[in-house]
């Protein structure tokens, strides 16, 4: 990377326009670019063939074009494929393409390590090395939709914002990438198609609302009752459950979305009926459903996923009190990219 050249894909469609005509040229070549550069991710100014080689070397001068590199790829026996995806300096984040029958889904991640210190979690064991900018989360999007393409003969269906980081501690470039994902000038995606997974960060749930987002919502809950809660999510204490719990309820009021719950169940940590009594309470301030999913262990056996008596006991009490919930089956195990396992191993 050559650090006195500014990567190009900083820059507005404006700002473009403005360089060209700066550089005494037309502005709708700024436009030229600027579609070559989203719609198109083009690599490099040598791939923009309806620009004049004269100004892809004056483009080659002044800029660069920071791309990501899939590294390594790896499938899965079912299909899932995770990416370790080298990024202009030199750092590596994980992204994953699900693929079910119907749709194929990227968990596209957000942050180099977590901010984070989920007991759980492989990637929270990593330290928060930086942010990853707009350019860096849309590169994961396109990379995985090319492989949709390739592997499943369809295109990306959803996203979730469900891999390495807390999307929330890199708000502003989380938002500005969806802005490329969903706008007609980007991927054209639909935001209903995007889920933000948090672990519960209140004023910024807040800050979503009044932003007036139009992506879907998931928490990472994991139990509704605080001791329980900062056992295994130590920042739980900054962040209790009420402050979470006054936080999704202006989410509701605000958006009228309803929240999902991310939930697993662990082996003599939240599997007695109290925990489920706790969260149905949760549950009930605003329309909401419950993912219960499969732990998946990372290698040193404090948590053990609860046998199959709790997680129906879960479903029962739930849908007793009509409250949706569905059972998720981990996917891409056998290649450590289900959920909680992202952790750079490569």
């Amino acid at each position: 990377m050559n650090k006195d050249k500014k990567d190009i894909r900083a820059l507005t469609k404006e700002q473009l326009r403005d360089f060209f005509v700066s550089e005494g040229d037309k502005a709708f070549r700024g436009n030229q670019v600027y579609e070559w550069l989203w719609q198109k991710s083009a690599h490099s100014f040598e791939a923009m063939t309806n620009i004049s080689k004269e100004t892809r070397e004056m483009l080659e001068d002044n800029f660069v074009i920071n791309h990501i590199r899939v590294d390594t790829m790896q499938r899965s026996n079912d299909g899932t494929i995770k990416n370790a995806v080298q990024l202009h300096d030199g750092l590596i984040v994980e992204s994953v393409l699900i693929p079910t029958a119907t749709r194929t889904t990227a968990c596209v991640s957000s942050q180099v390590g977590c901010s984070l210190d989920c007991r759980f979690c492989a990637t929270a064991r990593l330290k928060r090395m930086r942010n990853l900018n707009p350019d860096e989360i849309y590169d994961q999007v396109v990379a995985i939709d090319n492989e949709s393409r390739l592997y499943h003969n369809k295109p990306l269906s959803n996203i979730v914002f469900m891999g390495m980081g807390e999307p929330l501690m890199n708000y502003n470039n989380v938002l500005k990438a969806i802005d490329k994902i969903t706008s007609d000038e980007g991927l054209g995606m639909s935001p209903k198609r995007i889920v933000v997974s948090t672990s519960g960060v209140p004023k910024m749930i807040k800050k979503m609302a009044d932003d007036d987002v139009k992506f879907k919502l998931a928490v990472s809950l994991h139990s509704a009752i605080d001791e329980v809660r900062t056992s295994i999510m130590p920042f739980n204490a900054t962040f209790p459950l009420a402050d979470l719990r006054e936080a999704l309820e202006y989410w509701y009021a605000k958006t009228k979305n309803r929240i999902t719950y991310e939930y697993v169940v662990w082996k003599g940590i939240n599997d007695k009926r109290k925990d489920v009594d706790a969260l149905v309470q949760f549950c009930k301030f605003a329309p909401s459903k419950v993912n219960l999913i499969e732990y998946n262990p990372i290698d040193d056996g404090e948590f053990q996923q609860a046998n199959s008596d709790a997680i129906t006991m879960y479903q029962k009490v739930l849908e007793a009190n009509r409250i949706t919930v569905t059972i998720r089956r981990s996917r891409g195990k056998d290649i450590d990219a289900a959920c909680g396992q992202l952790a750079n191993k490569s």
